[in-house]
C-alpha cells in the first residue's frame, strides 16, 4: 500500500513539473481562415495605410509572411491597429494571434507578460530629433529640455536612464498615440521628441523639408524589434519563428520574387528543402511542404521586404545597416531550415 502512495505522489509531482500544454492558436487560426496580427496604428515604415487604403510596411508584410505559411496565401491576413499601450492585452486576450508590431524584445516582456518574443525582423536603436533652429547638436545639451514620448514603451523607460546616467533631467510630454507626439512636437510643445531611430527618418520624412531636423548622434538604447506571441503556444511560435527564418535563409541563398519558379531546378540540397523540392520541410510544422516557395513568389525574400518598405525602394531609403545578412556586414543570420 505504502508503495501506491509513493507511485502515485511520484505521478503527481511528475505531472506538476511537465510544461504546459500547448495553445491551440494554431488550430483556432486554421479554422477560422486568417491569421489577424496587432500593429502599429500608422507607423511609416512599419505599418500605414497608403492612399489606396492598403497597409504597407515591414511588419504589414511580416504578418502577410505567416498567412502564406499556414494558408498558402498572403492575403489571408488582417491587420488590427494597435497603439502601445493596447497592443499586449490584444494579445493576451487573444483579440489578435500575433503581435508583428514594432515592438522590442525584453527580458521582462518574456517573463512577465505571458508572451515571448518570436525573433526579430528589425534591429533599431534609440534615438532623438529636434528642430534645427534650436541649435542643439548633441543629446547632451537637453537638459531640462521637454521631449516628447509615448507611454507604456522601452522607449519611455530608456529615455529616463539614459538622462540619469547623464546627470541631467528632462520634462516627458506623454501621448498616446504616435500621430500626436508628431503633432505635439510639429506645434512646439516639446523641444525634442525620441522614437526608434528608424521611426525618427520616418517622421522626418513627412514634417517636410529633412534640413529642418536634426536626429542626434547619440544611440539611447538597443531596440531589437520582432513578432510576439503567448507562451505555452509552441505550435505557433514556431510557425511564427520559422517565417522569420525563411525569409533570411531565401535571401541567403539568393532565391528571390523573380526567380524563385527557375531556383526549382536548383541542384543545391539546401535549395531544394527549402523550396520543397525535396519533401519534408513543412511535415513538422504542420504546412505546406512548399510554404517558402509560396511566401517568396507572393512578398519576396527578406531583402526584397526590406527594400521596398525601409529600404533603398522606399521614401525613407534607410541603409541595412546591423540588418544586412551576416554575409555583408550585418547580424542577420537565418537559423538552417532543415
Amino acid at each position: 500500500m505504502k508503495r501506491l502512495h509513493l507511485l502515485a505522489a511520484a505521478i503527481l509531482t511528475f505531472n506538476l513539473v511537465q510544461p504546459a500544454q500547448a495553445g491551440t492558436t494554431f488550430d483556432t487560426v486554421k479554422n477560422r481562415g486568417f491569421v489577424q496580427c496587432g500593429v502599429s496604428t500608422d507607423l511609416p515604415g512599419f505599418a500605414s495605410i497608403d492612399s489606396k487604403g492598403e497597409w504597407r510596411g515591414i511588419d504589414a508584410e511580416t504578418c502577410r509572411a505567416i498567412a502564406v505559411t499556414m494558408f498558402g496565401d498572403a492575403k489571408k491576413s488582417k491587420l488590427v491597429p494597435l497603439t502601445t499601450q493596447a497592443r499586449f492585452t490584444a494579445l493576451q486576450s487573444g483579440e489578435v494571434d500575433v503581435l508583428t508590431r514594432n515592438t522590442t524584445q525584453t527580458m521582462s516582456r518574456d517573463t512577465t507578460l505571458g508572451l515571448m518574443g518570436a525573433g526579430v525582423n528589425y534591429y533599431d536603436s534609440l534615438g532623438l530629433m529636434v528642430k534645427s533652429s534650436l541649435g542643439v547638436k548633441s543629446a547632451k545639451e537637453l537638459n531640462d529640455a521637454a521631449v516628447c514620448v509615448l507611454p507604456g514603451t522601452t522607449t519611455e523607460l530608456n529615455l529616463a536612464d539614459w538622462f540619469r546616467a547623464q546627470g541631467l533631467k528632462f520634462k516627458p510630454v506623454v501621448l498616446d498615440r504616435y500621430e500626436e507626439i508628431v503633432r505635439a512636437f510639429s506645434a512646439g510643445r516639446c523641444d525634442a521628441i525620441t522614437l526608434d531611430r528608424s521611426a525618427l527618418a520616418a517622421t522626418r520624412s513627412n514634417l517636410g523639408k529633412a534640413a529642418d531636423y536634426v536626429i542626434l548622434p547619440e544611440t539611447l538604447s538597443k531596440e531589437p524589434l520582432g513578432p510576439m506571441v503567448r507562451q505555452g503556444d509552441d505550435r505557433w511560435f514556431n510557425v511564427v519563428r520559422w517565417t522569420l527564418n525563411a525569409l533570411l535563409e531565401a535571401e541567403e541563398y539568393g532565391i528571390t520574387q523573380s526567380n524563385v519558379d527557375e531556383m526549382l531546378k536548383s541542384t543545391n540540397p539546401n535549395v531544394q528543402r527549402i523550396l520543397g523540392v525535396t519533401p519534408g520541410l513543412g511535415k513538422n510544422l504542420g504546412v505546406d511542404d512548399k510554404w517558402v516557395y509560396f511566401m517568396v513568389k507572393q512578398l519576396g525574400n527578406y531583402g526584397e521586404i526590406f527594400d521596398r518598405t525601409l529600404g533603398k525602394k522606399s521614401p525613407l531609403e534607410l541603409d541595412r545597416g546591423l540588418n544586412a545578412l551576416y554575409l555583408h556586414g550585418g547580424i542577420m543570420y537565418g537559423t538552417p531550415l532543415r
